[in-house]
């Protein structure tokens, strides 16, 4: 409540309201405070004490503007969801996401919207702690698996292109992180996502289960989107894209996903972009200590291109194509005679495709990377390398895989 509506109107509304009200918080405002109001209920510093004394089941909010406008009150809205606390107000209701209980050591990765790398910096820490521990991904994403299904050998490239003429989409997150890291995945669907993150259907409880009866040492567990994994994991890696607008990225109900977070990537960190106000913002929401740290993605074939003529297919943005460019030929030998970010503009892609010639097909496992570039490179006999991602801090004080090897030791 604030200190712009009068006490005795407060006090009228907090018994006439269907609740049991047992503290408030006075969040701002003095218009129309005189001094030793009284509420009726015992007022407490802060929402999160409020909470902690408390216990409450319902967090409601009877504030207004000037004191609470929009960004303020999706702000302290995801202060409560945090606390695994609904917050409703006169013509909204907010519940926090279902987030289920699992039995084994587990990560979840979420993103703060779509084309984050999420699904890139899964696949980097999959690779990462695969060599010490058992992993298994669980991956949901809107064209998953009616069932969930498990894939224990890396999927080729015939086999997706198999898959995609028989109506399924091969490009689904986990086919992609079966194909670029070799750990077992568990598919599955959601469809729908809500403000804060929650999804309409999903059966990822059904793969979470899956992955019980595969035994392994540390599940981690993919988003779709800007959706949360339905799962309470044990530690949670939150991914920000550098190229976000930082209000939103920070702001909304993001600030809830970024209150889950023991640690945070702001990805697309290249040098001349403007990330760092992107860092700047989502450090000023998420909890103490948490680390924030900026990071590229790079390709990573999974098959020789040295001294060969290569077209690669990505969803980078194109002020990103030059610096791809000279990391596939600085690194793996490539001649890189062209550079697609289409792969999720159909229309765009066909058009584009009619002028590339190389001898290989470069493609991230996302959106038409199947049904549209696999094809048409099969078709003119060229060869189709998949590639994974590598993510690189870029702060030179930053190791960031032993950062990822702690929080995977921690869960």
């Amino acid at each position: 409540m604030d200190g712009e509506h009068y006490a005795p109107v407060v006090r009228d509304a907090l018994a006439e309201l269907p609740y049991e009200f047992v503290a408030a918080v006075l969040i701002g405002g003095t218009e129309k405070l005189r001094g030793g109001d009284d509420y009726g209920v015992p007022l407490v510093g802060d929402v999160e004490a409020a909470i902690e004394s408390h216990a409450p089941e319902i967090v409601v909010d009877l504030s207004d503007e000037p004191v609470l406008g929009p960004v303020e009150r999706l702000s302290l809205a995801s202060r409560v969801l945090a606390k695994g606390v609904p917050y409703v107000g006169a013509d909204f209701r907010l519940y926090p996401p279902e987030r289920l209980s699992f039995e084994l050591p587990s990560i979840a990765v979420a993103g703060t919207g779509k084309r984050m790398g999420k699904t890139a910096v899964t696949g980097h820490l999959a690779r990462l702690v695969a060599p010490d521990l058992r992993v298994v991904v669980v991956a949901m994403g809107r064209g998953g698996p009616r069932e969930p299904e498990v894939i224990t050998v890396p999927p080729r490239v015939e086999g997706l292109v198999e898959l995609s003429r028989s109506g399924r989409h091969a490009a689904s997150d986990h086919l992609e992180t079966a194909a670029v890291t070799g750990v077992q995945t568990v598919g599955c669907r959601r469809c729908g996502g809500g403000l804060a993150g929650g999804v309409a259907l999903s059966n990822v409880s059904e793969g979470a289960a899956v992955a019980v009866s595969l035994s392994p040492e540390l599940v981690i567990f993919d988003g779709s989107g800007a959706a949360l994994p339905p799962i309470a994991a044990d530690r949670t890696l939150v991914v920000v894209g550098g190229q976000q607008d930082p209000v939103v990225a920070a702001g909304y109900l993001n600030a809830y996903r970024l209150q889950l977070a023991d640690l945070v990537l702001v990805t697309m960190a290249e040098p001349d972009s403007s990330w760092e106000n992107v860092r700047r913002a989502v450090a000023g929401v998420v909890r103490p200590g948490v680390a924030v740290v900026g990071a590229i993605l790079r390709p990573r074939p999974i098959a020789e291109l040295r001294g060969r003529s290569v077209a690669y297919f990505c969803t980078a943005p194109a002020g990103a194509h030059a610096v791809l460019a000279a990391h596939l030929a600085d690194v793996f030998g490539a001649n890189v005679t062209h550079v697609s970010g289409n792969l999720a503009d159909r229309s765009a892609l066909r058009r584009e495709l009619t002028g590339v010639e190389a001898e290989v097909f470069l493609v991230e496992l996302k959106a038409a990377a199947v049904d549209i570039v696999a094809e048409e490179a099969l078709a003119r006999g060229a060869e189709v390398v998949l590639a994974a991602n590598d993510v690189v801090s870029v702060e030179d004080d930053v190791d960031l895989d032993e950062m990822l090897l702690e929080m995977a030791k921690f869960a």
